[in-house]
C-alpha cells in the first residue's frame, strides 16, 4: 500500500491507533526494567543510560522490522524435547516443541526472574544498602547496558511479532513502534524518579518483573496468558500503591512532618 493511500485510509489510522496503544502497553515491561536497573547506577549516569537503552530499543526494533520474514520464521520449531499435555477438550495446554521465538522468550523469562530475585535481595538486604552508601552503585554503565540490551531484544522480538499478527503495512509498523518508543523516552524519567522516591514502588515493580518472568516462560512453552490479564492486574496493584501512597502523605500532613 502506498503512502498516499495510507494517509487516506481510515482502516489505517485505526490500525496505527490500535498498535501504537499496543505497542505502549508492551513497552512498560521494557520501561520498567530500565528504570529499576538505571536507579542503581551513580545519580550522573542515570539519564544517559535511560536514553541510550531506550534508544537501543528503537534501533531494534527497526531493524527487526526491516526482516519481517525472518521474524515470522522464527515461530517455526527448530526442537522437540517430546514433552506434549493434552487436554480434556483434545488440545495441548503446553508443548516443548520449540521454537527460536520460544527459546529467547524463555531465555529471557529466566533472565528476569533472576533479576528481580537478586533485586529483591539487594532491596531488603541492609548490608547490600550500606555498602551502596559507602562505595557507590553496585552496577557498572557497561553491566547495565549490557543487560538493558540483552532485555531489549526479547521485548522487541514480542513487541514486533504483535505488530505483525495486527497489520501487513510496514510504513504502520514503524511509525507505531517510533511513536511508542518516543512516549517510553518521554515517560522514563518520571517514572525512574517516582520509584526512587517510593521504596514500597520498588517492591511491587519488582514483583511485576516476576510476573512477567514467569509469562515469558509460560509462553515459550506454549501456554499463553492472554495479555489483557497480566496488564490488567498490574494498573489494579499499581492503582492501589497509589492510593497508599497518597494516605501516606495525607497522615504526614496531619501530623506535621
Amino acid at each position: 500500500m502506498s503512502t498516499l493511500s495510507l494517509l487516506t485510509d481510515p482502516a489505517a489510522w485505526a490500525a496505527l491507533a490500535t498498535l501504537i496503544v499496543m505497542e505502549i502497553v508492551l513497552g512498560i515491561d521494557n520501561l520498567i526494567f530500565i528504570s529499576i536497573l538505571s536507579n542503581r547506577l551513580p545519580e550522573e549516569q542515570r539519564v544517559r543510560v535511560r536514553r541510550l537503552g531506550i534508544g537501543l530499543a528503537l534501533i531494534l526494533r527497526l531493524a527487526l522490522l526491516s526482516t519481517i520474514a525472518w521474524i515470522a520464521g522464527m515461530t517455526r520449531p527448530v526442537i522437540d524435547l517430546g514433552l506434549h499435555h493434552i487436554g480434556p477438550d483434545g488440545h495441548a495446554t503446553f508443548e516443548t516443541a520449540l521454537s527460536i521465538r520460544d527459546l529467547i522468550l524463555i531465555a529471557g523469562g529466566v533472565f528476569l526472574l533472576y533479576k528481580a530475585t537478586t533485586e529483591i535481595h539487594h532491596s531488603l538486604d541492609p548490608h547490600d544498602k550500606a555498602d551502596d552508601k559507602k562505595g557507590g552503585a553496585l552496577l557498572g554503565f557497561g553491566s547495565a547496558i549490557v543487560q538493558i540490551l540483552a532485555l531489549d531484544m526479547v521485548f522487541s522480538i514480542d513487541s514486533i511479532l504483535t505488530a505483525i499478527g495486527m497489520t501487513d503495512d510496514l510504513p504502520v509498523m514503524i511509525v507505531a513502534v517510533v511513536v511508542a518508543v518516543g512516549v517510553m523516552l518521554f515517560a522514563a524519567t518520571p517514572l525512574a524518579d517516582f520509584i526512587a522516591r517510593n521504596p514500597s514502588v520498588v517492591m511491587l515493580a519488582l514483583g511485576f518483573l516476576l510476573m512477567i518472568g514467569f509469562v515469558l516462560i509460560a509462553d515459550g512453552f506454549g501456554v499463553h496468558v492472554p495479555k489483557g490479564y497480566v496488564y490488567t492486574a498490574m494498573a489494579f496493584s499499581a492503582g492501589v500503591e497509589i492510593l497508599n501512597i497518597w494516605s501516606r502523605k495525607a497522615r504526614e500532613r496531619r501530623s506535621g512532618h
